[in-house]
């Protein structure tokens, strides 16, 4: 008979505000499951606190522990249970399919036009109701005008895979539009057309724009923890490998600092790595760290013995743990630009709510955005998602101050890593 589809993934809600919801979900494995359901909490702007995983490759147990953040975020339960369940095989013999099938196609992309008058904190609002929406921000593209409008584009898709209805169509322009009330000029949504060829191309970046975001010297770099006092409180990630404690999986323990993101970088990491996680365990964050266990096996089902793939997995965990996403500023000539830049998965998916993140931060510090995209880049390893802000300093907040730039790097990254 199995389980009734509805009942694959259970969420109940904490009673106050203090008591994580519990995210149950128990159905059907598949490659890359726990990836992606991380990846849509993450989109609904929830921290994993603690998890248990559990499978035998063919039926999987996952309890999430998740908070809102910030805590004042207002969650669509329901919306989250049917996107989780969308990423779930209904049935037992989905998995047999599953691991024969070829990767599904992608989803539609729309762009969504908005004339708005430009106003600090603009590009994060509007972001905020898109989230609400629950529409997927793939590309952005902001052009200000000399009469003080902007043309915002946002290449989106959407998660309720509702987009082609004319009736959701409306109902985001009409929303968006109340919500951002005189601000907005006009609004138009429809499916994206040449114009997103042209912008999802890969950027060009200058070379010494690429090496000091993409080089080894910034993964020398630790940076504070709120939670510590000196450097030396400070502890950089731990990768333990063990295969004595059991015959056929490969014990990773795992230390670090606690971080929004940490279930999913670890779950991506190991997606991509085709790592299979048996069991794992991610406790809860005592005093700003995390202690992790996984149970994992290569893809043919063996324990990892080999010692330069042992080196070479430890190095990429520590690696997306200290650093999964890159922050600097740099000078374009008379101008002030911000790159922020996180890897992509091997599906082509990029991490969820980075530039919510970042508009947040800028918001807060007073920072205007005169312009912003989102951009590819590809090093040798992999393919980096970077998105670029190009800062004005017209509106009071000084840009030319090592102080001030240090402030606002220091400030979208402890946004982004929810600290």
């Amino acid at each position: 008979m199995g389980i009734p589809f509805e009942d694959l993934v259970v969420i109940r809600e904490g009673k106050n505000l203090d008591e994580p919801s519990v995210v149950t979900v128990n159905c059907p494995d598949k490659a890359g499951l726990g990836c992606d359901l991380c990846r849509i909490i993450l989109e609904f702007g929830l921290r994993v606190t603690r998890a248990d995983v559990s499978t035998d490759g063919r039926w999987c147990y996952i309890v999430y522990w998740v908070v809102p953040h910030p805590a004042s975020l207002k969650v669509d339960w329901e919306s989250l249970k049917t996107r989780l369940l969308s990423a779930c095989p209904s049935c037992l013999f989905s998995y047999y399919f599953n691991q024969q099938s070829t990767t599904p196609s992608p989803p539609p992309i729309y762009v969504l036009k908005v004339w708005c008058i430009d106003q600090k904190g603009l590009l994060h609002d509007i972001n905020e109701i898109l989230c609400n929406l629950q529409l997927i921000i793939q590309r952005v593209k902001a052009m200000p005008t000399p009469d003080g409008r902007v043309l915002d584009l946002f290449f989106i898709t959407d998660g309720m895979e509702l987009l082609h209805t004319k009736k959701r169509q409306d109902y985001v322009c009409e929303y968006l539009m109340d919500a951002l009330g005189e601000r907005c000029i006009s609004s138009e949504l429809q499916l994206a057309g040449p114009e997103y060829g042209q912008i999802q191309g890969f950027s060009s970046l200058p070379p010494a724009f690429s090496e000091e975001l993409f080089g080894s010297e910034l993964l020398d770099k630790v940076y504070m923890h709120p939670l510590s006092k000196d450097m030396t409180t400070l502890k950089k990630p731990t990768v333990m490998v063990d295969n004595s404690l059991s015959p056929v999986h490969t014990l990773l323990q795992i230390q670090c600092v606690d971080q929004k993101g940490l279930c999913y970088d670890i779950m991506r990491i190991s997606k991509d790595s085709d790592i299979k996680v048996a069991y794992a365990r991610f406790s809860s964050s005592v005093k700003g760290f995390q202690n992790i266990d996984l149970f994992v096996q290569q893809n043919d089902g063996k324990k990892i013995i080999d010692p330069e793939l042992q080196k070479t997995l430890c190095s990429c965990l520590k690696e997306e743990m200290l650093h999964p996403l890159r922050v600097i500023i740099v000078n374009r000539g008379p101008d002030t630009e911000l790159l922020v830049a996180n890897p992509v998965e091997l599906s082509g998916k990029g991490r969820p709510r980075v530039f919510y993140d970042v508009t947040l931060a800028l918001k807060a510090l007073g920072v205007f955005v005169f312009s912003a995209e989102v951009v590819r880049h590809s090093t040798q390893e992999r393919q980096w998602e970077v998105y670029r802000f190009l800062l004005d300093e017209s509106h009071g907040f000084p840009l030319t101050s090592s102080k001030a730039r240090s402030q606002i790097v220091d400030k979208v990254r402890r946004t982004l890593m929810g600290w």
